[in-house]
C-alpha cells in the first residue's frame, strides 16, 4: 500500500520560514517526481514545486526564489524548504508523486496545513 506522509506544517509570521516533509512508502519511486502541491480556501490546487530522481527541479513562479525542493531518493522523502512566507502562501499543502511517462499525479498524500499570518 502506498502512502506519502507529510509533515511540517504550522503557524508562521510573515517573512518566516517553514520545513515540510513528505515520507513516502510501498514502492520505489525511481520513475516519479516527487513534489508539492497547494490549495487555498475557494481555490482551486495549485502546483508548487517538484523533483525527479536525478534531482532536476521545477517551481511555480510564485515561490521561485523562496521555496527550495530536495529529495532524500535512499529515505524516499522529499521536503520543501519555505522561507519569506507571505499571508498569500497559506495554503493545505499536498505531498504528490507524478508519474514521468504519464504526468498523471498517481498518488497524492492527505495535506498539511500552513498559516502564514500578517
Amino acid at each position: 500500500q502506498v502512502q506519502l506522509v507529510e509533515s511540517g506544517g504550522g503557524l508562521v509570521q510573515a517573512g518566516g520560514s517553514l520545513r515540510l516533509s513528505c515520507a513516502a512508502s510501498g514502492r520505489t519511486f525511481i520513475s516519479y517526481a516527487m513534489g508539492w502541491f497547494r490549495q487555498a480556501p475557494g481555490k482551486e490546487r495549485e502546483f508548487v514545486a517538484r523533483m525527479n530522481w536525478s534531482g532536476r527541479s521545477i517551481y511555480a513562479d510564485s515561490v521561485k526564489g523562496r521555496f527550495t525542493i530536495s529529495r532524500d531518493n535512499a529515505k524516499n522523502t522529499v521536503y520543501l524548504q519555505m522561507n519569506s512566507l507571505k499571508p498569500e502562501d497559506t495554503a493545505l499543502y499536498y505531498c504528490a508523486a507524478v508519474n514521468i511517462l504519464t504526468e498523471h499525479t498517481d498518488y497524492w498524500g492527505q495535506g498539511t496545513q500552513v498559516t502564514v499570518s500578517s
